[in-house]
């Protein structure tokens, strides 16, 4: 019966066997339906089937030494997980940030999908330029890193080798006391240390 009606669901198959005499439970009818496939592919499913026409855009800041903060762009291809394209400046706007596209992928050599974040960066000027590229917008949703994977764990390489101060930490010794754990970052890395007891 499942396999004749595909949009049927258990509660249905259930009542049209209650109708033909066949006492069961909707619980076994679930059991019996076998899983389903969704009927459209998840994010992460688009991600891996799609990789190689996608190239990821991200943004992130540099403080100099002089107090002046430098804005770095990274184009990353998702299928080989290579930097297409970057550049620095110390104002971005939308239309430098187009241009950056057009840099990055001359002549007939625009990727198919564009994932990117809701940065007002990219703005109108950045929005029809890359439309003209026969490129397609694909929206992480606000708040949400996890969704653009690569050029973030990029952007977290670049900050922890390139970045940051090269004072090492020193190691904790078991008698200081317990490990404990603080979420950074929303709780996408975690800073692990001991606690004294």
């Amino acid at each position: 019966m499942a396999k004749d009606n595909p949009l049927w669901g258990a509660p249905r198959i259930h009542g049209e066997l209650l109708k033909l005499g066949i006492v069961v439970s909707q619980a076994t009818v679930s059991k019996y339906m076998g899983r389903r496939k969704p009927p459209s592919q998840t994010w992460r499913m688009f991600l891996r089937n799609h990789a190689k026409d996608i190239v990821s855009v991200d943004f992130f800041t540099v403080p100099t030494a002089t107090f002046r903060v430098l804005y770095v762009l990274l184009l990353v291809s998702n299928a080989r997980r290579v930097v297409v394209h970057f550049n620095v400046t110390t104002s971005p706007s939308a239309e430098w940030t187009g241009q950056q596209i057009i840099n990055a992928f001359p002549w007939d050599t625009a990727p198919r999908y564009l994932l990117r974040d809701r940065d007002g960066v990219y703005g109108k000027a950045f929005v029809e330029r890359v439309n003209s590229m026969g490129i397609d917008h694909l929206l992480s949703a606000p708040r949400s890193p996890w969704q653009n994977p690569y050029v973030e764990r990029l952007i977290g390489s670049v900050r922890r080798e390139c970045l940051d101060c090269p004072t090492p930490r020193q190691v904790e010794h078991p008698v200081i006391g317990p490990i404990d754990q603080q979420p950074v970052l929303a709780g996408l890395h975690h800073w692990y240390f001991r606690r004294a007891a």
